[in-house]
């Protein structure tokens, strides 16, 4: 009978005690030991096994573990006799940022105090009960728990940890442990929430006291998504040892490989093993290639079906804000993805969250360490990135059309309204879609500084390439005739289906353009004067089964006219 898979369970307790389903990473306790690395921060995309293994160090080390030696027999770090002597001798303080998800600074603030209260009441027994404590170093203990339990004081939660170091140091005559789970998600939270500034200032605090200053720490280790630079939060820590995905050190450890899934999958009797690599492999963590996310695989093997695990438990706020708030540019790259291309783009694995607005190689940067872009190559600085997997792919179609959730029978009807060539629905249903979801492609603050249709529009044409992708390939921005078309439906069924062309146009009063219809007209006349259709014709589809359509922004209105 096979073992159960234990799906969202991160307590290697008690995977190991119920005999779960799990895949041996115990030699990561033996490489992290051996690196003596004062700071470790190891960065993975979500659901990569992180937690597991903090959780799994957790149970090696702490004291909270003492004669808990039954949970590593058997496992591979077990085989070395001079690493069983440390399993549960070191007083650890393991701590996780997970539900620090706030949209409001005080509320995150309040949170922050939370997580440490809650720390310290696990070791209220412990310091209470000691024999080796002075009554001064209990007050301390007391008095910081008053204050970040009661007071909530984010002021002196900066120092909890180094206080709670100290006085554990005290008790077991040892250097603590510091673990940290996922640090960077109030990072990211604050930034898709534009509170950055005030979370960010005493977090670095925090950090400063913990890491950098903390005499009575031993050794630490960080999990986090992103690799977030040192200006913004590890100001003069020079201890860190920073393990990303291009990073050599530890690249077995977090996800799958590929021999481990095709392993498990003979375990529980699956066979389609190409169908799993399509949708599932991909991931390259610094010279290994053809790793899995763990998330996908265990639920593939409890469900047996091939579908976006990971994808539809990731959260995708930050990035949705990204691409639908980035440049007519970085839409048009998302294009390319999309249609299966690759795009080349530098990277910096330092994640600097204040430049992400301005700086689309940051935007690049993110989306490579979240895992939704993988590096197929590096030359001379220039990466080339494509989509993941399947898997990825799908998350991406259902995060476009979810940008016009607020108006999606009004979008649906717009699309099959375009298709017939009823240009009065077209208006309506038009019209209504802008009113609804124009602020969500656009920071402006008000009307008059709206970019349309700059970002709106290539908006619009992902969501066409989402909606169509079956029946046309879905082009922008590309050469034909004497110029540059903005968008053209090439019909995979020739036969069956029309090709269009649609050109867009903002009114704009330096070309003379008084209102939408002059507007309109300029983009219709210039499809023809440009000879767009050149194209279309030159792959066989005949005039008359071609379709020109001119839309025309001012504000939040819009015309469409077909020419």
């Amino acid at each position: 009978m096979n073992k159960p898979v234990a799906i969202g369970l991160q307590s290697f307790s008690q995977i190991r005690e119920n005999n779960c389903f799990f895949v041996d990473k115990t030699m990561f306790i033996k490489d992290w030991w051996e690196s003596n690395d004062a700071v470790t921060l190891i960065t993975r995309p979500r659901r990569f096994g992180k937690t597991l293994n903090i959780d799994m160090l957790d149970c090696f080390f702490s004291t909270k573990y003492a004669n808990r030696s039954d949970l590593f027999e058997s496992l591979d770090i077990w085989r070395y006799e001079e690493y069983r002597k440390f399993q549960g001798t070191y007083p650890v303080i393991f701590l996780s940022f997970a539900k620090l998800k706030s949209n409001n600074a005080n509320e995150m603030k309040d949170d922050f105090c939370k997580v440490l209260s809650e720390l310290y009441k696990e070791f209220m027994s412990t310091i209470y009960q000691s024999t080796i404590l002075t009554d001064s170093e209990k007050d301390d203990f007391k008095n910081m728990l008053y204050k970040i339990d009661i007071e909530r004081s984010s002021e002196d939660a900066k120092d909890a940890v180094y206080i709670l170091s100290r006085i554990l140091c005290t008790h077991y005559k040892k250097k603590v442990i510091i673990l940290l789970d996922e640090y960077d998600t109030p990072l990211q939270e604050s930034w898709v929430n534009e509170i950055w500034d005030e979370v960010v200032s005493f977090m670095r605090l925090f950090f400063n006291s913990t890491f950098k200053n903390n005499k009575f720490m031993y050794r630490s280790v960080m999990t986090g998504i992103t690799r977030v630079s040192r200006e913004s939060l590890f100001s003069d820590l020079n201890n860190l040892k920073i393990c990303s995905m291009s990073s050599e050190k530890y690249q077995n450890y977090f996800g799958f490989t590929e021999d481990e899934v095709f392993e498990a999958m003979n375990e529980y009797g699956y066979t389609n093993k190409d169908e799993v690599k399509s949708w599932y492999d991909g991931f390259t963590i610094g010279n290994a290639k053809d790793i899995y996310n763990p998330w996908s695989i265990i639920n593939f093997l409890d469900e047996g079906a091939l579908k976006p695990y990971w994808a539809n438990t990731s959260s995708n706020s930050l990035v949705s804000k990204l691409i639908r708030e980035g440049s007519r540019k970085l839409k048009m790259d998302f294009e390319k993805l999309l249609n299966g291309e690759s795009v080349y783009k530098t990277v910096d694995e330092e994640m600097v969250f204040n430049q992400l607005s301005e700086n689309q190689n940051a935007v690049w940067s993110l989306l490579v360490a979240s895992g939704y872009l993988k590096i197929n190559s590096i030359n001379d600085g220039i990466y080339e990135l494509q989509i993941v997997n399947h898997e990825v792919m799908l998350m991406f179609r259902r995060l476009i059309k979810e940008w016009f959730g607020k108006a999606d029978d009004n979008y649906s009807d717009f699309i099959s309204s375009m298709l017939i060539g009823d240009v009065d629905e077209m208006n309506e249903y038009m019209n209504c879609i802008l009113k609804s979801v124009i602020s969500s492609f656009d920071t402006a603050q008000n009307e008059s500084d709206f970019l349309a249709p700059e970002r709106f529009y290539h908006g619009l044409v992902l969501g066409l390439l989402v909606e169509l992708q079956d029946r046309y390939a879905v082009l922008s921005n590309r050469e034909s005739g004497f110029g540059r078309y903005d968008v053209m439906l090439v019909p995979k069924n020739k036969n069956a289906d029309k090709a269009f062309i649609i050109e867009f146009k903002v009114v704009n009063k330096n070309r003379g353009e008084k209102c939408l219809e002059d507007a309109l007209e300029n983009a219709l006349k210039q499809i023809d004067d440009k000879n767009y259709k050149q194209n279309l014709i030159d792959i066989g589809i005949c005039e008359d089964q071609i379709v020109n359509y001119g839309f025309a922004f001012e504000g939040k209105k819009a015309l469409i006219k077909k020419g």
